[in-house]
């Protein structure tokens, strides 16, 4: 038995991934060793609830893994925690499919109690039928307990518990609005300065926290038996051996700084199987490891395009990894660093960059974020990722013979963009998950 805690709201933007930081430091700071997840593909959300458990964040999405697969990456990275708190995404019924990957969904898959997150700032007793519709709306889940946030003053406080209590649903407690703590952009980076802010701010919410929720009784009411059941009909997804397992364990170079952070746990820990891992700052650093695979995460090269150009050295070794047919896949940001140029702003300087695609990137001068699942079919295997980003291609002069994997969203819409090969470079604005797949088959 231990405390599990999904964390869901009514709507999005009421504050979950704030409340989900400041529980996580309260419970730090009781003993606690907290594991977080987030619900869904978010990369910004799961490296904030990361800083404040001090523990690195687990992503949950049952478009990009099977259900079986997501029970099993809980009941793995959750099984030396003291407490499990998952951080949902938009409304409880929130899905890319009606309710198909929403919070109730996953919640209900690992049959967690939910606690619901409601926006008070301008509410009243008005919330006690919507409170009631979450309930009684969806048999599959149950509301442990409501959350008000943004809440004015006690008298305010006092009509929202009424509320609670006609709806007959457990009030536990509310957070005032505290104008020091807020989120950074989604297109921003985690410097230094920044999460010594952030380190701040959950303190700051946690000890809000002790103050107006009543903790212990959210703890006792969503303690739960663990390891969550796996559904029937089970599938050996997580018994997952690569088939094409090299004969020695290969060398893998990761890009990790503040300019190519953007990764999955589980896809690590599966690189980490089929190889010896080492990671290099292209942003800090001058040598390119060793390697047989590269792989360029993404990330938000354009914030820091003139300081990757002065990395001459490193740019012209992967250009040349790359002539001689190394491995390489570049995600998202990673595929700018590939490019032939990149302008932090369109009518800025162009810096080269590594000239092994020849594509001219930009941000654009209003700049727009572009996102959604994607899609693709390598042999017979199935691929499937997020695409999240704000730049943008500004000219594209590859051959038609370099862009041979159609990416289609999902549901079933061919994308503009395709993915790129060149020898054995594979790149695209896709992130591509391969938690439960051989990711070696991409080169088949």
């Amino acid at each position: 038995m231990k405390p599990q805690i999904f964390i869901s709201a009514a709507t999005a933007c009421s504050g979950k991934t704030l409340f989900a930081m400041g529980l996580l430091r309260a419970l730090k700071k009781r003993g606690f060793k907290v594991q977080p997840y987030k619900c869904g593909p978010d990369f910004m959300d799961s490296q904030l609830l990361s800083i404040a458990a001090d523990n690195e964040s687990v992503n949950l999405d049952t478009w990009m893994g099977t259900h079986t697969h997501m029970q099993y990456l809980y009941n793995k990275y959750g099984e030396q925690a003291d407490a499990c708190i998952i951080d949902g995404t938009g409304g409880l019924f929130d899905g890319y499919r009606r309710m198909q990957g929403s919070n109730a969904e996953t919640s209900g898959l690992l049959n967690l109690p939910v606690i619901l997150l409601i926006n008070a700032r301008i509410a009243g007793y008005s919330v006690a039928p919507v409170i009631y519709g979450f309930k009684n709306f969806y048999s599959g889940i149950r509301i442990a307990g409501v959350i008000f946030n943004q809440v004015s003053s006690p008298a305010h406080y006092q009509y929202l518990r009424e509320a609670c209590a006609d709806a007959c649903v457990d009030c536990l407690g509310y957070l005032p609005t505290i104008e020091s703590a807020k989120l950074p952009s989604k297109h921003s980076v985690i410097s230094l300065a920044n999460r010594r802010a952030l380190d701040e701010q959950a303190d700051i919410i946690a000890s809000q926290l002790e103050e107006t929720v009543d903790l212990n009784r959210m703890l006792s009411r969503c303690n739960r038996n663990f390891p969550c059941p796996y559904t029937l009909p089970y599938s050996s997804d997580m018994e997952w051996e690569p088939l094409a397992t090299p004969m020695k364990r290969i060398k893998i170079a990761i890009a990790r700084d503040p300019a190519f952070n953007f990764t999955y746990r589980e896809n690590i820990d599966r690189l980490s199987k089929i190889g010896n891992i080492t990671h290099f700052s292209p942003l800090y650093g001058y040598e390119l490891p060793e390697a047989d695979l590269i792989y360029l995460p993404g990330g938000y090269p354009e914030l820091f395009a003139r300081q990757l150009h002065r990395r001459r050295k490193m740019m012209e070794s992967l250009k040349e990894f790359a002539e001689r047919g190394g491995k390489i896949l570049a995600e998202g940001g990673g595929m700018l660093f590939l490019g032939r140029t990149l302008k932090s702003r369109e009518n800025g300087t162009a810096y080269s960059m590594s000239n092994i695609l020849p594509i001219d990137f930009c941000m654009p001068a209003t700049p727009k974020l572009y996102s959604g699942y994607r899609k693709m079919t390598c042999g017979e295997s199935n691929f499937k990722g997020y695409e999240f980003r704000y730049s943008s291609i500004l000219n594209d002069e590859t051959p038609k013979s370099w862009t041979t994997k159609p990416i289609t969203n999902q549901k079933g819409s061919e994308s503009t963009l395709s993915l790129y090969r060149y020898k054995n470079v594979i790149a695209s604005f896709t992130h591509w998950y391969w938690g439960d797949k051989d990711i070696l088959k991409l080169w088949e």
